[in-house]
């Protein structure tokens, strides 16, 4: 579980990195700071064309967030950062990624239970009006996006031919 400080932490580094990630192209997907004994920077990236990540260009992304956390002096501890791809079956943060993904499957964790449940599997609708909507179990269920602690896409064949259609066009 993510304490306050580090959410707080997180929020400092994404408005510190976030205008130098964007003029190189790329979007922030989710920042993550953890870890037990060393604390671990986990900067998730994608290109904001949305065509494939590539090795070279995590490794621009992670001098250009090194320089850039150097000059505002963030974070205050050591850290060992990493930037990656989100992947195929990507986390789900932001309200348009569940409408970027409709038709997909997906899993996704309320923060309290919803009609007696905090887990949620099934194909994405979109949103509509704050509302993340799933079809499960034969009938569509309204999600409000605010209480959603975590959803990700759910590797399927169907969701891996759709990225390699993707990677081709």
């Amino acid at each position: 579980m993510t304490k306050t400080s580090d959410v707080d932490s997180e929020r400092q580094i994404e408005q510190a990195i976030a205008s130098t990630l964007a003029a190189m192209g790329y979007e922030i997907v989710r920042i993550r700071l953890g870890g037990g004994r060393d604390t671990v920077l986990q900067v998730m990236i994608e290109r904001a064309d949305r065509s494939a990540l590539t090795v070279d260009d995590c490794a621009a992304a992670s001098r250009a967030i090194s320089a850039r956390l150097e000059d505002e002096a963030l974070p205050a501890a050591g850290y060992a950062l990493e930037v990656s791809s989100p992947g195929i079956d990507r986390p789900l943060v932001r309200l348009d990624d569940f409408a970027r993904f409709a038709g997909f499957e997906a899993k996704v964790e309320m923060s309290e239970p919803l009609e007696g449940r905090r887990r949620f599997r099934g194909r994405l609708r979109g949103t509509d009006e704050g509302c993340v909507r799933i079809s499960m179990e034969g009938r569509d269920v309204s999600l409000p996006f605010a209480g959603i602690r975590a959803a990700k896409l759910i590797l399927t064949d169907e969701l891996l031919a759709a990225s390699q259609a993707a990677e081709r066009a």
